[in-house]
Protein backbone atom coordinates (compact mmCIF):
# COMPACT_ATOMS: atom_id res chain seq x y z
CA UNK A 1 0.00 0.00 0.00
CA UNK A 2 1.22 3.64 -0.95
CA UNK A 3 1.42 5.93 1.97
CA UNK A 4 -1.58 7.64 1.00
CA UNK A 5 -3.67 4.15 1.32
CA UNK A 6 -2.27 3.54 4.53
CA UNK A 7 -3.19 7.42 5.97
CA UNK A 8 -6.82 6.35 3.97
CA UNK A 9 -6.94 2.93 6.08
CA UNK A 10 -5.96 4.90 8.98
CA UNK A 11 -8.98 7.74 9.04
CA UNK A 12 -11.66 4.99 7.27
CA UNK A 13 -10.94 1.98 9.62
CA UNK A 14 -10.58 3.20 12.81
CA UNK A 15 -12.37 5.33 15.18
CA UNK A 16 -10.88 8.83 15.10
CA UNK A 17 -12.08 11.21 18.36
CA UNK A 18 -11.00 14.14 16.64
CA UNK A 19 -13.11 13.72 13.67
CA UNK A 20 -16.45 11.70 14.53
CA UNK A 21 -16.19 12.35 18.99
CA UNK A 22 -17.68 10.01 21.89
CA UNK A 23 -17.82 7.14 19.38
CA UNK A 24 -13.97 6.85 19.10
CA UNK A 25 -13.56 6.92 23.09
CA UNK A 26 -12.06 3.68 24.41
CA UNK A 27 -12.70 3.80 28.45
CA UNK A 28 -9.79 1.58 28.65
CA UNK A 29 -6.06 0.66 28.09
CA UNK A 30 -6.66 -2.81 27.38
CA UNK A 31 -6.20 -2.02 23.53
CA UNK A 32 -3.66 -0.24 24.35
CA UNK A 33 -1.22 -2.75 26.43
CA UNK A 34 -2.15 -5.27 23.66
CA UNK A 35 -0.66 -3.65 20.92
CA UNK A 36 2.37 -2.67 23.01
CA UNK A 37 2.37 -6.17 24.22
CA UNK A 38 2.54 -7.28 20.31
CA UNK A 39 5.14 -5.04 19.50
CA UNK A 40 7.46 -5.99 22.91
CA UNK A 41 6.79 -3.11 25.19
CA UNK A 42 9.00 -0.32 23.56
CA UNK A 43 7.37 1.90 25.90
CA UNK A 44 9.78 0.88 28.34
CA UNK A 45 13.49 1.03 26.46
CA UNK A 46 13.32 5.25 26.32
CA UNK A 47 12.88 7.53 29.16
CA UNK A 48 10.35 10.03 28.93
CA UNK A 49 7.96 13.26 30.73
CA UNK A 50 4.86 12.88 30.75
CA UNK A 51 2.48 16.33 29.66
CA UNK A 52 -0.90 16.48 30.17
CA UNK A 53 -3.70 19.35 31.11
CA UNK A 54 -6.25 21.01 29.74
CA UNK A 55 -4.96 24.31 27.94
CA UNK A 56 -1.44 24.62 26.91
CA UNK A 57 0.16 21.13 26.62
CA UNK A 58 1.07 20.79 23.45
CA UNK A 59 3.23 24.63 23.78
CA UNK A 60 5.03 22.92 26.99
CA UNK A 61 5.34 19.72 25.39
CA UNK A 62 7.55 21.52 22.37
CA UNK A 63 9.35 23.65 24.67
CA UNK A 64 10.67 21.19 26.81
CA UNK A 65 11.57 18.98 24.09
CA UNK A 66 13.33 22.37 22.34
CA UNK A 67 15.23 22.75 25.37
CA UNK A 68 16.32 18.78 25.38
CA UNK A 69 17.19 19.10 21.94
CA UNK A 70 19.42 22.15 22.86
CA UNK A 71 21.21 20.23 25.45
CA UNK A 72 21.75 17.79 22.58
CA UNK A 73 19.70 14.58 23.66
CA UNK A 74 18.27 12.75 20.97
CA UNK A 75 14.43 13.57 21.42
CA UNK A 76 11.13 12.21 20.81
CA UNK A 77 8.21 14.17 20.95
CA UNK A 78 4.62 13.25 20.34
CA UNK A 79 1.41 15.18 20.48
CA UNK A 80 -2.22 15.38 19.21
CA UNK A 81 -3.99 16.00 16.99
CA UNK A 82 -1.92 17.22 13.85
CA UNK A 83 -3.11 20.43 11.42
CA UNK A 84 -2.05 19.26 7.83
CA UNK A 85 0.23 16.29 8.34
CA UNK A 86 -0.29 12.70 10.07
CA UNK A 87 3.29 13.08 10.59
CA UNK A 88 3.44 16.03 12.66
CA UNK A 89 2.23 13.95 15.83
CA UNK A 90 5.32 11.98 15.59
CA UNK A 91 8.61 13.75 15.63
CA UNK A 92 12.66 13.28 16.39
CA UNK A 93 14.61 16.29 17.12
CA UNK A 94 12.09 18.14 15.02
CA UNK A 95 12.08 15.56 12.40
CA UNK A 96 8.92 13.85 11.39
CA UNK A 97 8.44 10.18 11.28
CA UNK A 98 8.82 8.98 7.84
CA UNK A 99 6.57 8.05 5.67
CA UNK A 100 7.92 4.36 5.26
CA UNK A 101 8.29 3.87 8.87
CA UNK A 102 4.25 4.46 8.98
CA UNK A 103 3.54 1.94 6.07
CA UNK A 104 5.99 -0.26 7.50
CA UNK A 105 4.19 -0.01 10.53
CA UNK A 106 0.44 -0.67 9.90
CA UNK A 107 1.18 -3.54 7.50
CA UNK A 108 2.68 -5.46 10.24
CA UNK A 109 0.31 -4.45 12.98
CA UNK A 110 -2.92 -5.44 10.85
CA UNK A 111 -3.05 -9.05 12.58
CA UNK A 112 -3.12 -7.47 15.69
CA UNK A 113 -5.85 -4.25 14.43
CA UNK A 114 -8.06 -6.90 12.89
CA UNK A 115 -8.02 -8.76 16.17
CA UNK A 116 -8.23 -5.98 19.03
CA UNK A 117 -10.31 -3.26 16.73
CA UNK A 118 -8.23 -0.54 18.50
CA UNK A 119 -8.78 3.35 18.11
CA UNK A 120 -6.54 5.59 15.72
CA UNK A 121 -5.23 7.45 18.50
CA UNK A 122 -4.43 3.93 20.43
CA UNK A 123 -2.30 2.68 17.14
CA UNK A 124 -0.97 5.74 16.82
CA UNK A 125 0.56 6.38 20.61
CA UNK A 126 1.81 2.61 19.88
CA UNK A 127 3.28 3.90 16.41
CA UNK A 128 4.87 6.31 18.25
CA UNK A 129 5.81 3.95 21.05
CA UNK A 130 7.40 1.92 18.39
CA UNK A 131 9.41 4.24 16.57
CA UNK A 132 11.42 6.05 19.84
CA UNK A 133 12.49 2.63 20.87
CA UNK A 134 13.45 1.47 17.10
CA UNK A 135 15.35 4.83 16.83
CA UNK A 136 16.56 4.64 20.27
CA UNK A 137 16.14 8.36 21.53
CA UNK A 138 17.40 9.38 24.77
CA UNK A 139 13.84 11.06 26.14
CA UNK A 140 10.77 11.30 24.83
CA UNK A 141 7.94 13.91 25.68
CA UNK A 142 4.58 12.97 25.88
CA UNK A 143 1.33 14.73 25.12
CA UNK A 144 -1.94 13.60 26.62
CA UNK A 145 -4.46 13.16 24.28
CA UNK A 146 -7.74 13.46 26.29
CA UNK A 147 -8.24 13.40 30.41
CA UNK A 148 -5.00 11.36 31.86
CA UNK A 149 -6.48 8.26 33.70
CA UNK A 150 -7.75 6.83 30.85
CA UNK A 151 -5.44 8.07 28.11
CA UNK A 152 -3.62 6.02 25.73
CA UNK A 153 -0.31 7.27 26.52
CA UNK A 154 -0.70 6.52 29.78
CA UNK A 155 0.88 3.32 29.85
CA UNK A 156 4.35 4.94 30.73
CA UNK A 157 6.59 5.47 33.89
CA UNK A 158 8.06 8.73 33.05
CA UNK A 159 11.01 10.55 34.91
CA UNK A 160 8.65 13.34 35.68
CA UNK A 161 4.94 14.39 35.16
CA UNK A 162 3.54 17.68 34.13
CA UNK A 163 0.13 18.96 34.95
CA UNK A 164 -0.35 22.42 32.76
CA UNK A 165 -4.25 23.31 34.22
CA UNK A 166 -7.78 22.35 34.54
CA UNK A 167 -10.71 23.93 32.71
CA UNK A 168 -14.02 23.10 31.52
CA UNK A 169 -13.25 20.92 28.35
CA UNK A 170 -14.37 17.41 27.43
CA UNK A 171 -16.76 17.61 30.47
CA UNK A 172 -19.06 14.02 28.68
CA UNK A 173 -16.10 12.24 30.10
CA UNK A 174 -14.20 14.05 32.41
CA UNK A 175 -16.60 15.06 34.68
CA UNK A 176 -18.94 18.45 34.86
CA UNK A 177 -16.82 20.15 37.97
CA UNK A 178 -13.29 21.09 38.18
CA UNK A 179 -12.59 18.25 41.17
CA UNK A 180 -13.47 15.77 38.79
CA UNK A 181 -11.82 16.95 36.05
CA UNK A 182 -8.51 17.17 37.91
CA UNK A 183 -9.25 13.75 39.04
CA UNK A 184 -8.98 12.18 35.54
CA UNK A 185 -5.99 14.47 34.94
CA UNK A 186 -4.24 13.57 37.99
CA UNK A 187 -4.23 9.77 36.77
CA UNK A 188 -0.66 10.44 35.13
CA UNK A 189 0.74 10.95 38.69
CA UNK A 190 3.05 7.76 39.10
CA UNK A 191 4.44 6.60 42.46
CA UNK A 192 7.62 8.21 43.35
CA UNK A 193 7.59 9.87 39.98
CA UNK A 194 7.71 14.19 40.86
CA UNK A 195 4.20 15.91 39.81
CA UNK A 196 4.48 19.33 38.83
CA UNK A 197 1.12 21.37 37.97
CA UNK A 198 1.36 24.96 36.12
CA UNK A 199 -1.56 26.61 38.11
CA UNK A 200 -2.83 26.70 41.37
CA UNK A 201 -6.51 26.47 41.64
CA UNK A 202 -8.42 26.06 44.99
CA UNK A 203 -11.01 23.57 43.19
CA UNK A 204 -8.20 21.77 41.76
CA UNK A 205 -5.21 22.16 43.79
CA UNK A 206 -6.54 20.03 46.60
CA UNK A 207 -7.64 16.64 44.21
CA UNK A 208 -3.52 16.92 43.03
CA UNK A 209 -1.90 17.37 46.22
CA UNK A 210 -3.99 14.30 47.90
CA UNK A 211 -3.27 12.09 44.51
CA UNK A 212 0.72 13.01 45.03
CA UNK A 213 0.67 11.95 49.22
CA UNK A 214 -1.02 8.75 47.98
CA UNK A 215 1.64 7.76 45.31
CA UNK A 216 4.48 9.35 47.23
CA UNK A 217 5.49 11.97 44.29
CA UNK A 218 7.05 14.90 45.10
CA UNK A 219 4.97 17.74 43.59
CA UNK A 220 5.54 21.41 43.31
CA UNK A 221 2.82 24.02 41.54
CA UNK A 222 5.26 26.65 39.25
CA UNK A 223 3.32 29.31 40.08
CA UNK A 224 4.21 29.40 43.26
CA UNK A 225 7.97 29.17 42.65
CA UNK A 226 8.82 31.49 39.41
CA UNK A 227 6.88 34.36 37.89
CA UNK A 228 6.81 35.69 34.67
CA UNK A 229 6.98 38.82 33.12
CA UNK A 230 5.95 39.50 29.16
CA UNK A 231 8.66 42.57 28.60
CA UNK A 232 7.87 42.79 24.33
CA UNK A 233 7.22 41.00 21.59
CA UNK A 234 7.59 41.07 17.91
CA UNK A 235 6.03 39.17 14.72
CA UNK A 236 8.82 36.90 15.92
CA UNK A 237 9.86 36.47 19.42
CA UNK A 238 8.33 37.18 23.30
CA UNK A 239 10.74 38.86 25.55
CA UNK A 240 10.27 37.66 29.40
CA UNK A 241 11.40 38.53 32.73
CA UNK A 242 11.38 35.36 35.11
CA UNK A 243 11.84 35.54 38.58
CA UNK A 244 12.00 32.40 41.16
CA UNK A 245 11.15 33.20 44.40
CA UNK A 246 10.74 36.55 44.07
CA UNK A 247 14.41 36.77 42.56
CA UNK A 248 15.17 37.61 39.14
CA UNK A 249 16.73 34.85 36.98
CA UNK A 250 16.04 35.47 33.73
CA UNK A 251 16.13 39.47 32.43
CA UNK A 252 15.65 38.46 29.25
CA UNK A 253 14.74 35.27 28.15
CA UNK A 254 13.66 35.29 24.66
CA UNK A 255 11.06 32.91 23.30
CA UNK A 256 10.09 31.96 20.00
CA UNK A 257 5.93 32.13 20.36
CA UNK A 258 3.24 34.67 21.14
CA UNK A 259 0.26 35.12 22.90
CA UNK A 260 0.36 36.84 26.64
CA UNK A 261 -0.67 33.10 27.72
CA UNK A 262 2.25 31.57 26.89
CA UNK A 263 3.27 33.33 30.18
CA UNK A 264 2.09 30.34 32.51
CA UNK A 265 3.28 27.59 29.82
CA UNK A 266 6.73 29.26 30.11
CA UNK A 267 6.43 29.14 34.44
CA UNK A 268 5.53 25.59 33.56
CA UNK A 269 8.17 24.72 31.43
CA UNK A 270 10.64 26.72 33.62
CA UNK A 271 9.62 24.25 36.83
CA UNK A 272 9.52 21.29 34.88
CA UNK A 273 12.96 21.77 34.11
CA UNK A 274 13.99 22.42 37.52
CA UNK A 275 12.59 19.19 38.69
CA UNK A 276 14.37 17.34 36.08
CA UNK A 277 17.20 14.90 36.71
CA UNK A 278 20.01 16.31 38.00
CA UNK A 279 22.06 13.99 35.98
CA UNK A 280 20.93 15.56 32.92
CA UNK A 281 22.72 19.02 33.48
CA UNK A 282 20.08 21.19 31.70
CA UNK A 283 21.65 24.29 31.99
CA UNK A 284 20.88 28.08 31.28
CA UNK A 285 22.11 27.67 28.19
CA UNK A 286 20.08 24.86 26.60
CA UNK A 287 16.82 26.88 28.13
CA UNK A 288 17.62 30.14 26.55
CA UNK A 289 18.31 28.11 22.61
CA UNK A 290 15.31 25.82 23.13
CA UNK A 291 13.15 28.54 23.59
CA UNK A 292 14.91 30.94 21.24
CA UNK A 293 15.36 28.54 18.55
CA UNK A 294 11.66 26.91 19.62
CA UNK A 295 10.34 27.13 15.90
CA UNK A 296 13.27 25.65 14.14
CA UNK A 297 13.72 22.84 16.44
CA UNK A 298 10.57 21.36 17.00
CA UNK A 299 8.66 22.67 13.91
CA UNK A 300 5.82 24.15 16.45
CA UNK A 301 3.05 25.62 14.97
CA UNK A 302 -0.95 26.51 15.19
CA UNK A 303 -0.11 28.61 18.37
CA UNK A 304 -0.80 32.74 17.86
CA UNK A 305 0.75 32.36 14.56
CA UNK A 306 1.02 35.80 12.46
CA UNK A 307 0.02 34.54 8.98
CA UNK A 308 0.16 37.77 7.23
CA UNK A 309 0.28 41.74 7.50
CA UNK A 310 -1.20 44.68 6.04
CA UNK A 311 -3.93 43.22 7.49
CA UNK A 312 -2.40 41.47 10.58
CA UNK A 313 -3.74 37.54 9.99
CA UNK A 314 -3.61 35.86 13.45
CA UNK A 315 -4.21 32.05 13.56
CA UNK A 316 -4.67 30.54 17.12
CA UNK A 317 -5.66 27.17 17.75
CA UNK A 318 -7.68 27.89 21.19
CA UNK A 319 -10.79 26.10 21.68
CA UNK A 320 -12.49 25.89 24.51
CA UNK A 321 -13.94 28.64 27.23
CA UNK A 322 -10.09 28.95 28.83
CA UNK A 323 -8.23 29.46 26.03
CA UNK A 324 -10.62 31.73 24.31
CA UNK A 325 -10.77 33.84 27.38
CA UNK A 326 -6.59 34.28 27.26
CA UNK A 327 -6.35 34.69 23.51
CA UNK A 328 -9.15 37.37 23.26
CA UNK A 329 -7.06 39.13 26.01
CA UNK A 330 -4.26 38.78 24.46
CA UNK A 331 -5.84 40.10 20.79
CA UNK A 332 -7.57 42.96 22.99
CA UNK A 333 -4.12 44.59 23.40
CA UNK A 334 -3.24 44.51 19.32
CA UNK A 335 -4.09 48.14 17.64
CA UNK A 336 -6.35 48.01 14.86
CA UNK A 337 -8.49 49.64 13.17
CA UNK A 338 -12.15 46.67 12.70
CA UNK A 339 -11.99 43.34 14.00
CA UNK A 340 -12.60 40.22 11.53
CA UNK A 341 -12.87 37.22 13.30
CA UNK A 342 -13.30 33.98 11.18
CA UNK A 343 -14.82 31.27 13.47
CA UNK A 344 -15.75 27.77 13.22
CA UNK A 345 -16.20 25.03 15.79
CA UNK A 346 -17.25 21.01 16.71
CA UNK A 347 -20.61 19.77 17.71
CA UNK A 348 -19.56 18.84 21.29
CA UNK A 349 -18.34 22.22 22.82
CA UNK A 350 -19.98 24.59 25.02
CA UNK A 351 -21.06 27.35 23.04
CA UNK A 352 -23.01 29.32 26.02
CA UNK A 353 -19.33 29.48 27.68
CA UNK A 354 -17.71 29.87 24.79
CA UNK A 355 -19.04 32.52 22.69
CA UNK A 356 -19.73 35.20 25.51
CA UNK A 357 -15.43 35.30 25.55
CA UNK A 358 -15.54 36.77 22.29
CA UNK A 359 -15.31 40.95 21.33
CA UNK A 360 -18.86 41.85 20.87
CA UNK A 361 -17.56 44.48 18.49
CA UNK A 362 -16.10 41.97 15.46
CA UNK A 363 -17.16 41.04 12.42
CA UNK A 364 -17.79 37.28 11.98
CA UNK A 365 -17.43 35.02 9.28
CA UNK A 366 -18.85 31.85 10.47
CA UNK A 367 -17.53 27.78 8.91
CA UNK A 368 -17.86 24.17 9.56
CA UNK A 369 -14.05 22.50 10.09
CA UNK A 370 -14.11 19.80 7.07
CA UNK A 371 -14.40 17.21 9.68
CA UNK A 372 -17.86 15.17 10.49
CA UNK A 373 -17.81 16.99 14.71
CA UNK A 374 -17.95 19.96 12.51
CA UNK A 375 -20.54 22.62 13.77
CA UNK A 376 -22.59 23.55 11.03
CA UNK A 377 -21.65 27.27 9.91
CA UNK A 378 -25.57 28.34 9.88
CA UNK A 379 -26.31 26.58 13.49
CA UNK A 380 -23.12 28.55 14.33
CA UNK A 381 -24.25 32.03 12.93
CA UNK A 382 -27.86 31.88 15.02
CA UNK A 383 -26.58 30.54 18.16
CA UNK A 384 -23.70 33.52 17.57
CA UNK A 385 -26.61 36.01 17.02
CA UNK A 386 -28.39 34.92 20.12
CA UNK A 387 -24.97 35.98 22.10
CA UNK A 388 -24.75 39.56 20.02
CA UNK A 389 -21.83 38.41 17.73
CA UNK A 390 -23.39 38.66 14.12
CA UNK A 391 -21.59 37.45 10.96
CA UNK A 392 -22.33 35.59 8.03
CA UNK A 393 -21.90 32.06 7.31
CA UNK A 394 -19.55 30.41 4.95
CA UNK A 395 -19.59 27.13 2.91
CA UNK A 396 -16.09 26.29 3.63
CA UNK A 397 -13.24 27.76 6.17
CA UNK A 398 -11.08 28.82 2.87
CA UNK A 399 -14.10 30.94 1.52
CA UNK A 400 -14.76 32.91 5.37
CA UNK A 401 -11.24 33.84 5.27
CA UNK A 402 -11.41 35.07 1.66
CA UNK A 403 -13.99 37.11 2.51
CA UNK A 404 -12.51 38.55 5.39
CA UNK A 405 -9.62 39.05 3.46
CA UNK A 406 -11.71 40.77 0.67
CA UNK A 407 -13.70 43.17 3.68
CA UNK A 408 -10.45 44.01 5.86
CA UNK A 409 -8.39 47.03 5.23
CA UNK A 410 -4.35 47.16 5.61
CA UNK A 411 -4.63 48.60 9.35
CA UNK A 412 -7.35 45.67 10.56
CA UNK A 413 -6.83 42.28 11.93
CA UNK A 414 -8.07 39.55 11.12
CA UNK A 415 -8.51 36.29 13.78
CA UNK A 416 -8.43 32.91 12.64
CA UNK A 417 -10.33 30.80 15.49
CA UNK A 418 -12.65 28.77 17.48
CA UNK A 419 -10.82 25.10 16.32
CA UNK A 420 -7.98 23.02 16.30
CA UNK A 421 -9.38 22.41 12.85
CA UNK A 422 -9.93 25.14 11.31
CA UNK A 423 -6.20 26.49 11.67
CA UNK A 424 -5.93 22.65 10.02
CA UNK A 425 -7.48 24.15 6.79
CA UNK A 426 -5.32 27.22 6.29
CA UNK A 427 -1.84 26.25 7.63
Amino acid sequence: MSYQQILDFLYAQLPMFHRIGAAAYKKDLGNTYALLEYLGNPQHKFQSIHVGGTNGKGSTSHMLSAILQAKGFKTGLYVSPHYRDFRERIKINGRYISRQYVIDFVEKMKPIIAEVQPSFFELTVAMAFDYFAQRKVEVAVIEVGLGGRLDSTNVITPVLSVITNISFDHMQFLGNTLPEIAAEKAGIIKPGVPVVIGETHPESAPVFIATAKEKNAPISFADQQIQVKLLAENFSHSYFEVLKDGIVVYPDLAANLHGNYQILNVQTVLQAVSKLPKTWEINDQSIATGLKDLVPLTRFMGRWQVLAQNPTIIADSAHNEAGIQLAMQQLAKIPRQKLHLVIGVVRDKDLAKMLPQLPADGIYYFAKPDIPRGLEAEVLQKTAAEHGRKGRAYSSVKNALNAARRHAQKDDLIYVGGSIFVLAEIL
